[in-house]
């Protein structure tokens, strides 16, 4: 009877809950109570124990997220399929890291995309990534890799990506651990799905953020290439940090920079693109400034600064700005140069994904948007060919 006892008052203390936290679970010490009680408990619940075990019932797996917004999936056998491998030259260290593929797209996407965007964005984004490296496994393009043994460098001159050593170690707090496992939903609700043009993967080309219109391929590349045509990116204009950023030059620096020979630059007081036409004035003080032609999304095509004829893309890399995009105007002597959107402009806007995504578009729709006539399928099904 005082066992009795003793179990009544211990199974009416409330149970304390111990919180999930980020790292080891604390250890708590059993009350003497309890250690006295634990022989009665054992006997009292093996026989339900027991019971349990011969029903047959088994705890429910775990539920598998489903690719309910990805671009069609190539089917089961095709996303179940051996993984290649990508070979990537880490620029700081000199090494090669070699991984499999979608390891390798997660590491882009740590690095190509802030972890709090939209998970549709980042879906979208996963699917460039994994394009792109598709694209030169499958042509074995080695180009611009300082080693023949890498498929790709880590750096913005193919895609941006970290190594997986880093991800495991400064990515390891608690906030940062839930934007890591973001990431990867998005690389896993994606396996292996890629953009392809008449069967063939594209050229997945993407960028910051747009003014507002994103660029034809030709007119940054010289080269037309079907899929990259200008589209409107109006989603970006109200999210984007920094969309519109001003740059003051001096006189003698823009000389310098541009290469001009004459001792005076054009004294346009106020370039300023309006639809695709550009207003230009300019003052007796200085040498004429002409904006020659614009491209459909809207930047500087050809520009004569003194005589001498720029592409804006060009002047946007002699000076070193974020976008061929901008104004130009005069004020106390100096030249004041303000960019609209940020990068080449060609392919997908990654903050007009993310503005995209919050007004409930899904990856599929933000790719098709940006990529013009892309179907979809697995990198499985080129590899067996």
């Amino acid at each position: 009877m005082k066992e009795l006892r003793l179990l009544r008052r211990i199974l009416k203390r409330p149970r304390s809950i111990a919180r999930a936290r980020c790292g080891a679970p604390r250890i708590r010490r059993l009350a003497p109570a309890a250690w006295l009680a634990a022989p009665l408990l054992a006997a009292l619940l093996l026989p339900l124990a027991v019971v349990l075990l011969r029903g047959g019932q088994q705890p429910a797996p775990p539920a598998v997220p489903q690719a309910t917004a990805a671009p069609a999936p190539p089917g089961t056998a095709a996303a179940e399929a051996p993984q290649p491998e990508v070979s990537v030259y880490l620029s700081q260290s000199g090494q090669i890291e070699t991984l499999p593929l979608e390891d390798y797209v997660s590491g882009v996407l740590a690095a190509e995309m802030p972890a709090d965007f939209e998970l549709e964005a980042l879906k979208a984004q996963a699917v460039a990534a994994r394009t792109f490296i598709a694209r030169r496994l499958l042509a074995g393009d080695h180009s611009g890799v300082p080693v023949p043994e890498a498929d790709v460098s880590d750096t913005v001159s193919h895609q941006a990506y970290i190594s997986q050593a880093v991800l495991e170690r400064d990515w390891a707090s608690c906030s940062k651990r839930a934007g890591l496992a973001k990431l990867r939903r998005a690389v896993l609700e994606t396996r292996g799905i890629i953009m392809t043009y008449k069967g063939q993967p594209i050229t997945a080309s993407f960028f910051a953020s747009s003014g507002g219109y994103t660029e034809n391929s030709e007119d940054y590349w010289n080269a037309e290439v079907p899929y990259l045509r200008s589209v409107a990116s109006p989603w970006e204009r109200e999210i984007t940090p920094n969309l519109a950023v001003t740059y003051t030059f001096s006189n003698s620096e823009l000389r310098r920079k541009l290469g001009l020979t004459a001792k005076e630059l054009p004294a346009a007081a106020n370039l300023a693109a309006s639809g695709k036409t550009l207003q230009v004035s300019s003052s007796s003080a200085g040498l004429p400034a002409e904006v020659i032609s614009l491209t459909a999304g809207h930047r500087i095509k050809k520009i004569s600064i003194g005589g001498t004829v720029f592409t804006g893309r060009e002047v946007r890399e002699k000076l070193g700005l974020r976008s061929s995009q901008f104004t130009w105007k005069r004020k106390d002597g100096k030249v004041l140069i303000t960019t609209y959107g940020n990068g080449h402009g060609v392919g997908m806007s990654q903050w007009g994904a993310n503005g995209m995504a919050k007004q409930g578009s899904t990856a599929t729709q933000i790719l098709k948007h940006y990529y013009s006539g892309v179907s979809f399928t697995g990198i499985s099904t080129l590899l067996k060919k």
